[in-house]
This record gives C-alpha cells, sequence and structure tokens, in this order.
C-alpha cells in the first residue's frame, strides 16, 4: 500500500482584521500507522464557521486559542479507513473536530458516530442535524422561549443558523422578520422559508425598516451581528423582551472597538433579558434537538441550504465569506 500524505492548513500568525492565506502554512506529511485503540478518518466535509475567527485571537474566546503552529480546528465529517478500535469499522462516517486537514488519526473519544441514513446526504449533519440545527434550537428555545403572536427578528436570516431560528420561530406561531444582506436573500426567506418580512440591511435603513416590518415592537431578538443591528433592535423591544446572544459578527474582525450599543438602557426601562450562550453547553440534551429537528424536517416545515466550496486549499479565504456576507447557507468545504 502506498503511503498517504496528509495535506494541513496550520496557524502561523494571530490574524488582524480578515484572514490572510499568510496567516496559515499548508504543509504536508505522511499518516502514521495506527496504535491499538486508534482510528484513521479521512476527512470529507469541513464546516466553516463564524467562531474560527475568534479560535485564531491570541486568548481564544469561549475555548482556548490555537497555538501557532497547530493545525487550524474545525468541525469536520469523515468516514473511517483504517480502524483498531472495535468501536468503528472501515467505512463508517463520523463527525467530530477533525481540523483543517485530510486525515486524523483519533483514540474514538473525539468523534461520534453518524447514523446510516441513505436518505440524507451527509452535508445535513452540517446544516441541520448537528451543531447548526442544535444552536439553533437552543438558542431560540431554551433562552427565549418564543410564544405565539410574538414579534422575532433574526440577524443573518439567510445564513446556516438565521435561517433555521426563523423557521422554528414560524412553528412556534411568531411573526418573524429576517434581516439579510442581498435582495435574493431576502426573497429566499420569504418566498420559500416562511418570513413573514426580511430587510435588506446592506440597502435599507434599518432603523426605519424596523419600524415598518415590527408595528408592534419586538419581543425575542435572535442576535448574531452587534453594532447597529443590535443598537436598532434595542431601541424598538418591548416589555419584557428576550435576547439570545448567538454571535457579534460585526466584531471579529475589527481592528479598534465597534461602537454601541447606545440604547443598552432599554434592557433596564424594558425589564429585558440578554442571554449570551455556547451550543456545547447544551451538548447533554443533543438528542432533544436531534429529534424535534428531524420531526419538522418530515413534516416539511425546515428546509436548510448548503454553500460548497471544492478544495481544503480554499478554507482560508472562504472563511471570509461568512464575514462579507456571501455565503449562501451553511458553508462547507468539499475536502474528499
Amino acid at each position: 500500500m502506498s503511503e498517504r500524505i496528509n495535506h494541513q492548513w496550520r496557524l502561523v500568525s494571530r490574524p488582524v482584521g480578515l484572514l490572510k492565506d499568510t496567516d496559515f502554512k499548508w504543509t504536508e506529511e505522511a499518516v502514521p500507522a495506527l496504535n491499538d485503540g486508534q482510528v484513521l478518518v479521512r476527512t470529507l466535509y469541513l464546516s466553516l464557521d463564524p467562531a474560527n475567527r475568534g479560535w485564531t485571537n491570541e486568548g481564544g474566546s469561549y475555548k482556548a486559542e490555537i497555538p501557532l503552529g497547530a493545525v487550524m480546528e474545525g468541525g469536520a465529517v469523515g468516514v473511517v479507513e483504517e480502524s483498531k478500535n472495535p468501536n468503528f469499522k472501515v467505512g463508517d462516517n463520523v463527525q467530530g473536530m477533525i481540523g483543517w486537514q485530510e486525515y486524523f488519526i483519533s483514540d474514538g473519544t473525539n468523534i461520534n458516530k453518524l447514523p446510516v441514513n441513505p436518505a440524507l446526504p451527509l452535508t445535513a449533519y452540517m446544516a441541520l442535524f448537528g451543531h447548526i440545527g442544535m444552536t439553533a434550537y437552543f438558542g431560540l428555545l431554551d433562552i427565549t422561549n418564543p410564544q405565539p403572536g410574538e414579534t422575532l427578528v433574526v440577524s443573518t436570516a439567510a445564513g446556516a443558523v438565521g435561517s433555521l431560528v426563523g423557521q422554528i420561530g414560524k412553528i412556534k406561531g411568531c411573526r418573524v422578520v429576517g434581516l439579510a444582506g442581498s435582495d435574493e436573500k431576502c426573497k429566499w426567506i420569504t418566498e420559500e422559508l416562511g418570513f413573514d418580512a426580511a430587510i435588506n440591511y446592506k440597502t435599507e435603513n434599518i432603523r426605519e425598516a424596523l419600524k415598518k416590518a415590527c408595528p408592534n415592537g419586538i419581543d425575542v431578538y435572535f442576535e448574531n451581528v452587534g453594532g447597529e443591528t443590535l443598537d436598532a433592535v434595542l431601541s424598538m423591544i418591548n416589555l419584557g423582551a428576550r435576547i439570545s446572544v448567538c454571535g457579534m459578527i460585526s466584531m471579529y474582525n475589527a481592528t479598534k472597538p465597534v461602537p454601541g450599543p447606545y440604547n443598552i438602557i432599554n434592557i433596564l426601562v424594558k425589564r429585558a433579558r440578554m442571554q449570551g450562550f455556547i451550543v456545547t453547553d447544551f451538548m447533554p440534551r443533543a438528542s432533544e434537538a436531534i429529534a424535534a429537528l428531524g420531526q419538522w424536517y418530515a413534516e416539511g416545515k425546515l428546509k436548510y441550504r448548503i454553500d460548497v466550496v471544492e478544495g481544503l486549499k480554499n478554507a482560508p479565504a472562504s472563511l471570509n465569506k461568512l464575514f462579507e456576507g456571501a455565503n449562501q447557507g451553511k458553508l462547507i468545504i468539499k475536502v474528499g
């Protein structure tokens, strides 16, 4: 058998602003032989997420920084090519923090075997039945408890998480307003996903557009952006409003402090609640989310969209699509 070569992206400098290829080094090394208890996984699809950017910073974010020289971290789906672990066999599809590389050796504790379901493509476990679906499910339902008739506003509403949040909000009986970065995205979330209204934040005045789209104020806000968008929402929240903070993408590549929000006093005046969360906090309840998402998907109440980029070499440049609003749904690298 010919020797396997593993190509990898390694982090070599702390990025300033948007990621650059020079922040990484493309390397290759031979794949070592397996020891007893180990599994060799070949990467098929790599997930690109806004959180990846925070992990590259000195001090990290909600998790430790990636050391310089280390393989860039990232969630992925792969297939077992060799196994010396009785819990995994050749051909099993698995998911875990495999990283930006073509091969990954695991002792089996940091990968999960995916169910065999010919009706579902593997990408569904990245866009709906993995961390994305659980982020939308727990971030909306546990943090904000939306009620029928309430107005829910979702930022980055055409993104992987936001598009699911809005649909779950409709399932729960809310009036749902989404903010997206193009007319095409606005059309998609209203005409295909069932949002009640959409705002193109690149061409419309967000504050004025929210006044028109939310005549009864805002009860629930799913926050992905921060900055001006958060400030505009805070100016319109109702008594007892709830805000779920999933991300603040406007700050991730900022090279100087982002102003505001200036209307933060409304958290006090309106007796509102604003709470951040990380999806890993809810992993012990993953089966609950997967069951509910699966039922809604089977009933035709949930749709998802993936944006696939070919080739691991394109990972650094492609991650920036998330911060430029250029992706169409869940952003994935097709590795092999």
